[in-house]
């Protein structure tokens, strides 16, 4: 498929069923953009159509995981470097000001007492 892509950009078979590899080997943004390739050249196909849709949602969730795996990974670090301290990231209170988009953090003493 990579090759017959690479002779013929325009060869929709071939994208086609390198967007089903990407698929199934979890590539979902190369999918993605095989899929659009294949509806730009051709929007009459249905099963690009569908699966870009599939592949966008489903990509889109696969960002959404890794987002909170960052968000574990920074909160314990954090928690590794304020442990000596007696202190985790739980004893920090993030809000959001809607008007401005700007971030406040307050620190809580007890934070367990306080939900």
């Amino acid at each position: 498929c990579f090759a017959a892509v690479e002779l013929d950009p325009h060869y929709i078979r071939a994208l086609l069923r390198r967007a089903e590899l990407y698929e199934k080997t979890e590539k979902l943004d190369e999918a993605l953009e095989d899929y659009k390739a294949v509806l730009e050249k051709d929007p009459s196909i249905h099963q690009a159509r569908e699966a870009c849709m599939v592949s966008l949602s489903l990509s889109k969730e696969k960002n959404n995981h890794l987002h909170h795996l960052h968000i574990c990974k920074l909160k314990d670090l954090g928690n590794l470097v304020l442990r000596p301290f007696g202190l985790s990231t739980e004893n920090f209170q993030v809000k959001q000001d809607s008007s401005t988009g700007s971030y406040s953090i307050n620190f809580v003493q007890n934070p367990n007492n306080n939900r």
